[in-house]
């Protein structure tokens, strides 16, 4: 199968169309379609000669998502159900501009992206691995999430609903920042992952600051002190989710193989290349890692490094026994950590009426199909 244009660096773009004989103009034109207006086919690029239309369609492929399924939530958040050319299924989510409960306001446009189709990390609380591991993404799969999203919401204008707003300030698109936290486990799909987020950083791509795109990740010690040379500073969340290895052991099984002193060891490494403040992602599980003797050891490990601690109330899975703390519970954890001098936001939920936790709409999806076969 031939490669995806979408997977393709400029410079092997721009010595494809050097080799063919083509001025640089003509590749600029391209790009414009693939990335600001988004086409589908190679016959919408109108103002390219037939010839090199062909060339484009011989050498390339130009594959898109095809929209299974969308949820829309009561605060506007967006649920996106892809299916992919070997009929896998992948999710997206949109979050559009609010204020967090506590902290600073939250981004205009972010968009969660999936990284690979199931997940084998095993975390207890998340629906994305339940089903295993399929396989990877590809480079154009993940930038696709993003262009999709996109086009859908210039379709729903165009069918007289009303677009989720004008592109955002600054890069012109309506996505201006990107959470890589969608299904799979980012950094075990690295190559793919830089080169897809090389594309939408780039002017000539998508255009989205490197300080505007967040990778999370459950704790791969290689990959994150890889990622900290990467020249490209790109933001980073650590999925810590327990303070002590007792209490993320119970949760997360890669613990196991990269207890916390080797982590926050690769965490200092990444902090001392590019000084950026990390973000540690810690989801509030009732009765797990809810408890005040968590406060006090999560708090060494965000002043140790400098660290912003973002808490999010659990998502219920079906299937799982695990469940969200009480509100006042969840202030109580917020404000105890607060007195350990830390910035720490709680935030409103996002998406919990339509199963926005990731890999809840996929596995609902494709339990219901396989009860239809």
């Amino acid at each position: 199968m031939a490669a995806d244009i979408k997977a393709q660096s400029f410079e092997e773009l721009q010595a494809q169309f050097h080799a063919w004989g083509e001025p640089a103009y003509r590749l600029t034109q391209v790009l414009d379609w693939l990335y600001v207006r988004r086409v589908t086919d190679w016959q919408e690029m109108t103002n390219l000669p037939k010839g090199l239309r062909d060339k484009l369609r011989g050498q390339f492929s130009l594959n898109c998502l095809e929209l299974v399924r969308k949820q829309g939530s009561w605060d506007t958040t967006q649920k996106f159900l892809w299916r992919l050319k070997d009929h896998s299924l992948i999710e997206s989510v949109l979050i559009p501009a609010s204020p967090a409960l506590y902290g600073e306001p939250s981004d205009r446009h972010t968009l969660c992206v999936s990284t690979q189709v199931g997940c084998a990390y095993g975390c207890k609380f998340c629906a994305s691995g339940l089903e295993g591991w399929q396989r990877n993404l590809a480079a154009e799969e993940i930038v696709e999430q993003v262009l999709s999203v996109e086009r859908w919401s210039a379709k729903a204008g165009d069918a007289g609903k009303a677009p989720l707003e004008k592109p955002s300030e600054g890069c012109g698109r309506l996505v201006s920042n990107l959470v890589i936290m969608g299904m799979g486990e980012p950094l075990a799909n690295y190559d793919n992952l830089i080169m897809a987020l090389r594309i939408l950083n780039a002017p000539w791509g998508g255009g989205i600051g490197a300080r505007k795109i967040t990778i999370s990740t459950s704790g791969l010690v290689p990959q994150i002190r890889k990622l900290a040379d990467e020249p490209l500073q790109f933001r980073l969340a650590i999925s810590l989710h327990g303070a002590t290895d007792a209490t993320r052991g119970k949760i997360m099984p890669v613990n196991r193989k990269y207890p916390l002193r080797e982590l926050i060891a690769a965490c200092e490494y990444y902090q001392q290349k590019n000084g950026r403040m990390l973000t540690f992602e810690y989801i509030l599980i009732a009765g797990v890692n809810d408890g005040m003797d968590q406060v006090k050891p999560l708090g060494v490990l965000a002043r140790r490094l400098n660290a912003k601690v973002n808490l999010i109330p659990y998502n219920k899975v079906e299937g799982l026994p695990w469940e969200r703390p009480p509100e006042p519970a969840q202030e109580s954890f917020f404000d105890a950590l607060k007195k350990e001098k830390v910035i720490v936001t709680l935030r409103r939920e996002k998406g919990h009426d339509i199963d926005a936790a990731c890999g809840q709409l996929r596995l609902r999806t494709e339990r219901e199909l396989a009860g239809v076969q």
